[in-house]
């Protein structure tokens, strides 16, 4: 039977949300107050930024939990690294790893059975070992080259015994040595975006005009002596809403829009009569297809414009942009 879970219940709740948040963050301003008092971690970061293989993270139960997020960020920000789960590289998995290689082992209590059956095999291959856990004085700490000390005064858990307040300071001191490699290694927002070319950031900074741009007989052009209605005409078959002016060596003059064309209405009656040279907007706005998508973003966001023409470095037009193929290509 469902208990209601009236106004004393969610106080209760809210209270142990709170007690849990605040446990959490005391632990972690006390793992930065005891970055001072030796160098474990400054030997952990060089020993990382010096290794020439990848990182390769172990962890079993909760603790293995963590050693992926701390993999997977190691691996996002530029440092090489991948989980090896210690049962399994019991049963061949421990091929993976090779001399040049760092291990990072996590264990709370430092004596996990299946990491303590690898870890003297991970030695012998001369691979260096940095164990993360809460028992300086325990087997994992004593085998490793360097030891980080992750240790709580308590877990948020009320019975003081779910890995909880341990396994938030684990993964706070694993992205902590992230950032610091991060930075050491002059990783930039490039870099991010090639290994998460899924994401926004990658498309963001992966995407080139050329990649989204309208090109061939997609684009909307005529020459400046046709007359309005035959540029009309190739605005609505194209579909941009605008259509390019061009010379006779293919270069842009001038862009006539569908909105130009709302503001026309009131003054000319008979369109048949009005030349495209004559109503067209002089030196319009163009872009290389080799600059980035987020570039063009940027000049139709600053002069208030839907379309853009795409020029090459001799000044021809090569392709056309429309914001919505920006939207698309999911760019903005």
């Amino acid at each position: 039977m469902l208990k209601a879970f009236d106004a004393n219940m969610a106080a209760h709740a809210l209270r142990l949300a709170r007690d849990t948040l605040q446990n959490e963050a005391e632990a972690i301003a006390a793992l930065n107050a005891r970055l001072d008092a030796d160098d474990s971690v400054v030997q952990a970061i060089e020993l990382l930024l010096n290794c020439k293989g990848r990182v390769v993270v172990s962890g079993i139960g909760k603790s293995g939990h963590i050693g992926r997020k701390i993999a997977a960020t190691l691996a996002s920000t530029g440092t090489p690294a991948l989980f090896v789960h210690p049962a399994e590289a019991a049963h061949g998995d421990l091929g993976m790893v090779t001399a040049d290689d760092a291990f990072i082992a996590i264990s709370y209590s430092g004596e996990s059975a299946e990491l303590m059956t690898i870890l003297p095999v991970v030695k012998r291959m001369g691979s260096k070992v940095i164990a993360m856990t809460g028992k300086p004085g325990s087997s994992l700490a004593d085998i490793a080259d360097v030891h980080l000390n992750v240790a709580v005064a308590k877990e948020a858990c009320p019975m003081n015994l779910a890995p909880t307040t341990s396994t938030t300071v684990t993964l706070a001191l694993g992205d902590a040595i992230a950032v610091a490699l991060l930075d050491l290694r002059g990783f930039k927002e490039e870099d991010f975006a090639r290994s998460h070319p899924g994401g926004a950031l990658g498309r963001r900074l992966l995407t080139h005009v050329r990649d989204v741009m309208r090109s061939g007989d997609a684009v909307p052009k005529v020459t400046a002596d046709v007359k309005l209605t035959d540029a009309l005409l190739e605005i609505t078959q194209k579909g941009m809403g605008m259509t390019a002016v061009v010379d006779a060596d293919n270069k842009p003059i001038g862009v006539f829009t569908d909105g130009d064309l709302r503001r026309m209405i009131e003054k000319v009656q008979d369109f048949t009569k009005v030349v495209i040279r004559d109503v067209m907007h002089a030196n319009p706005r163009s872009i290389s297809p080799e600059k980035l998508a987020v570039d063009a973003v940027a000049v139709m966001e600053q002069f208030r414009i839907n379309q853009m023409l795409v020029t090459d470095a001799d000044g021809k037009l090569v392709g056309a942009l429309h914001i919505h193929d920006l939207t698309r290509a999911k760019v903005i």
